[in-house]
């Protein structure tokens, strides 16, 4: 799966937890400018994690999209 497929995912699931247009998500975007805090954080990682099959350590190295798709890349590349 390609990180581009993986940020499609990533942004259907933020945008359904923000009730913004994914198109207004990039990986560039910041989890603070999406006013999304860590409890939301640990909330969508459990969502990603249903639906990747994977655990995510959510930490402060998580603060913009590009990052969950990132760890989420890494992840799946080690199955």
């Amino acid at each position: 799966m390609t990180n581009e497929m993986i940020l499609e995912k990533l942004t259907a699931i933020i945008a359904e937890k923000v009730d913004t247009d994914p198109a207004e998500i990039k990986a560039e975007t910041t989890f603070e400018e999406l006013g999304i805090d860590s409890l939301d954080i640990t909330d969508i990682a459990m969502s990603v994690e249903d639906i990747f099959g994977i655990e995510i350590e959510v930490n402060e190295s998580l603060a913009a999209v590009g990052d969950l798709v990132g760890a989420v890349a890494a992840l799946i590349g080690k199955e």
